[in-house]
């Protein structure tokens, strides 16, 4: 099912010769996180804004559940879709609970209810709500106000999720951190997201699904294994430094790329099972810095994976 439609979507801003969003065209599946990537001005961020309509295209439509999102009022529109910025954009004079409330407040929810959802976002973000549900985001450290600003985003339980950049403004462990939340909310809630991002490893290791751009333009939409693997051009094979990662990687899907193995295997290896995903395999990787990992079944080796396993394998598919 699709989440998001975009349809020959454009965008020139008044006053300039250059499309900052030139004729983009691509579906986003309902429950996948996308990232979006490229470098400094290539119409990432102002793609994402116009699925809200921070921005409107000078031309295409844009689809949010196969509705044309012109027609739906801006407001409710953007009471229906969760956004998250850089350095989390939370109130400065209201406390934690009223930042997360502003949402299910205008949805006109009862006091009850909205003190209820406070504290189930603020347990969600590992942010306990009895310590924190009275403090001024001032009295938080960065990355506790991106969890906060997280669990505004969730707040009215939007089915979609735009986030712009909303860690790189963030030191690399707090990053690193914020991160393994995304991935942990992602499997629990299933939330369609959209995510800006210029950070390669970033992308590889949310991404199902990575949507790189140039000059306003969709250069390349795929798995991160196939980008890495199989880049469309010399531009997307630089920018995400295909030679080293291909280097580095070894990539899943491990029920489909498993290779039976017989002696010992290194006992150092982080493991994976054959149900594991690409994404889990990937972050393990990129923590780690392993060449390999070990597939392990009812906690016995039945194999090793490695890109070139996986090259070799007629039946690999992510």
């Amino acid at each position: 099912m699709t989440a998001i439609q975009f349809d020959q979507v454009s965008l020139r801003f008044p006053g300039t010769s250059r499309w900052a969003v030139d004729h983009c065209s691509c579906e986003v599946e309902a429950g996948k996180l996308v990232v979006i990537l490229g470098p400094s001005g290539c119409g990432k961020t102002t793609l994402l804004k116009m699925v809200n309509r921070l921005y409107e295209p000078t031309s295409g439509t844009i689809y949010l559940h196969g509705h044309d999102i012109r027609r739906i009022q801006s407001t409710k529109l953007r009471q229906q879709i969760g956004y998250v910025i850089q350095q989390s954009g939370l109130f400065p004079h209201m406390t934690v609970a009223q930042n997360v409330a502003v949402v299910p407040s205008l949805l006109g929810w009862s006091r009850a209810k909205i003190q209820s959802r406070i504290d189930e976002l603020l347990t969600l973000v590992k942010l306990p709500p009895e310590e924190y549900r009275d403090r001024f985001p001032a009295q938080l450290s960065g990355g506790q106000q991106q969890r906060v600003g997280l669990a505004r985003a969730l707040a009215g339980d939007p089915q979609v999720m735009l986030m712009d950049e909303p860690f790189g403004a963030i030191d690399a462990i707090t990053r690193a951190s914020l991160q393994d939340e995304i991935l942990r909310l992602q499997r629990q809630l299933q939330k369609t997201i959209l995510f800006v991002s210029h950070d390669v490893e970033e992308a590889l290791r949310l991404a199902d699904r990575i949507l790189i751009m140039r000059n306003g333009q969709i250069v390349q939409y795929d798995t991160p294994f196939n980008i890495l693997t199989r880049p469309v051009d010399r531009f997307v094979h630089d920018l995400v430094g295909a030679d080293d990662m291909v280097r580095q990687l070894s990539l899943l899907r491990v029920e489909s790329a498993m290779i039976d193995m017989a002696g010992n295997y290194p006992p150092s290896n982080p493991t994976i099972t054959p149900n594991d995903s690409l994404r889990h395999a990937l972050s393990l990787i990129l923590k780690t810095g392993a060449q390999q990992l070990t597939v392990l079944e009812d906690g016995a080796p039945i194999g090793i994976l490695t890109l070139e396993h996986i090259r070799d394998s007629a039946s690999a598919s992510v």
